[in-house]
């Protein structure tokens, strides 16, 4: 009697946890979010036409972007303006819930990538005058690239090089005018629309590394980013998508 006792009473407790278990709610994306009904984004405002600051107010295609994905996704995005070289660790540290800024996948980057929503590549922005041609001519000369980005990597692999880091891509463009550095090593809709901005500057045609732009959130929020890629498939079936990549020039 005491071990059929036992038997039944073992069974009861099984039950009653399958029957808590079906009445828990289940996680969802919105559950992963730094604020209820809230996409916080981390955005660094230096690279036109991605993002950039004109009288203060912050604007680009990523920019544009985002207002598009907040329909599909129903919530307010509120940008949190940093440095490029900065948002990964605050996507990973919860500061901010997704980043947004012209990134291109580098394994080494500990993040989820969202499925693309632009092509993008590296490639070198000099002066018309400058005599390079290719990234052999670069040997021996000072090349700039942004910190944290593809484009500083790209620009180490350029053999003789002296390769210097700023946060701001727009210092570095500015210094490169000055005849302060060679070349710049930049995703190509960025150098291209410096280009089509300064009659000075040209973009070489052969690109260094081919890419795809994407946004990035934490490798715990799966859900999240189930969620963006919904929403970005969306955007990119719509007409908004070709208007606005034909606003931007991309």
């Amino acid at each position: 009697m005491k071990k059929m006792f036992k038997i039944a009473a073992v069974a009861a407790m099984v039950l009653g946890c399958s029957a808590c278990s079906n009445t828990q709610e289940e996680t969802t994306w919105e559950d992963q979010l730094i604020e209820e009904n809230k996409l916080i984004v981390g955005i660094s405002p230096d690279y036109p036409p991605y993002e950039s600051l004109e009288n203060g107010e912050m604007v680009g295609f990523d920019v544009d972007m985002m207002a598009e994905l907040e329909k599909y996704l129903g919530v307010e995005v509120e940008f949190e303006q940093m440095t490029f070289s900065t948002i990964v660790d605050a996507v990973n540290l919860g500061q901010v819930d997704v980043g947004v800024s012209g990134f291109t996948y580098d394994p080494e980057r500990q993040v989820l990538f969202s499925d693309p929503y632009l092509e993008s590549a590296q490639v070198i922005l000099t002066k018309n005058d400058s005599g390079i041609e290719s990234a052999a001519d670069l040997n021996g000369k000072v090349v700039g690239a942004q910190l944290g980005t593809t484009g500083a990597d790209a620009a180490a692999e350029i053999e003789g090089t002296t390769v210097e880091l700023n946060q701001d891509a727009n210092i570095l463009v500015e210094a490169l005018k000055a005849g302060q550095m060679d070349a710049v090593v930049i995703d190509i809709l960025v150098a291209q629309n410096y280009e089509a901005s300064d009659s000075s500057l040209v973009v070489l045609e052969e690109p260094l590394i081919d890419e795809e732009n994407g946004i990035i959130c934490s490798t715990s929020n799966e859900l999240l980013m189930e969620a963006l890629n919904d929403a970005i498939a969306q955007f990119k079936e719509s007409d908004a998508y070709e208007e606005l990549k034909t606003k931007w020039g991309m």
